[in-house]
């Protein structure tokens, strides 16, 4: 291509003024509008047709994850990045189920925003280091500690498993992880499914049995 040609969303003038900014320094890529909420977007993207989008989750009216959603089924050929403030895996497994090729947490570097734009412009994903570091070490802690019966959850299964052993409530859990209740909820039967263990006490003495937690926890 030519030049790669970004649409930036953001609901935040000055957010989306500073990282035009940063993307006009780039060669190569061109920033042919701006948006800032989802149904402004879409309509910026059918008139366009960019390359790539760059958007915040959080926008009004539509936000960015149900715009990716449209966008993959109408525009499959437009590639999405989340921006984001948050820089946990759930809303970042939000994102990919959602359609993004890309994920880059707000605050990182310019080379970083670089190197995703160019990753994604090339048919490649990118996961911001700040998140899939802390993925692969939280997977890797439970790995070496030898947890074999929790080679069946995920990282944020296996968090949440950890709190309720903790004695953390629903509300409690949904706040250290940042997600909500109800998904804390869908957590915990899901765990209950997969551990075939139907009730809370039971749930913590497998946490303990298996050593993700110790009684003094």
């Amino acid at each position: 291509m030519d030049s790669i040609r970004i649409l930036l969303a953001d609901d935040h003038e000055l957010v989306r003024n500073g990282i035009r900014a940063l993307l006009e320094k780039l060669s190569g890529v061109e920033v042919t509008g701006e948006a800032s909420n989802g149904h402004e977007l879409i309509r910026l993207v059918e008139k366009s047709e960019p390359h790539i989008v760059l958007t915040d989750i959080a926008m009004a009216r539509l936000n960015g994850l149900e715009v990716t959603r449209h966008l993959a089924k109408a525009f499959p050929n437009v590639r999405v990045v989340i921006l984001s403030m948050y820089s946990d895996e759930e809303h970042l497994y939000m994102a990919l189920r959602a359609g993004a090729a890309g994920y880059l947490v707000k605050g990182a570097a310019r080379e970083e925003l670089e190197l995703a734009i160019r990753a994604v412009a090339r048919g490649d994903a990118y996961i911001s280091p700040a998140i899939s570091k802390h993925l692969i070490l939280n997977c890797d802690q439970h790995a070496d500690r030898g947890l074999a019966p929790l080679k069946g959850l995920s990282c944020r299964q296996t968090e949440v498993l950890r709190l309720i052993a903790k004695s953390k409530t629903t509300k409690q859990i949904a706040l250290d992880l940042n997600i909500s209740v109800k998904t804390v909820e869908s957590h915990r039967a899901q765990l209950m499914d997969r551990l075939e263990i139907h009730d809370i006490p039971g749930l913590v003495r497998f946490a303990i049995k298996v050593g993700l937690v110790e009684l003094r926890d």
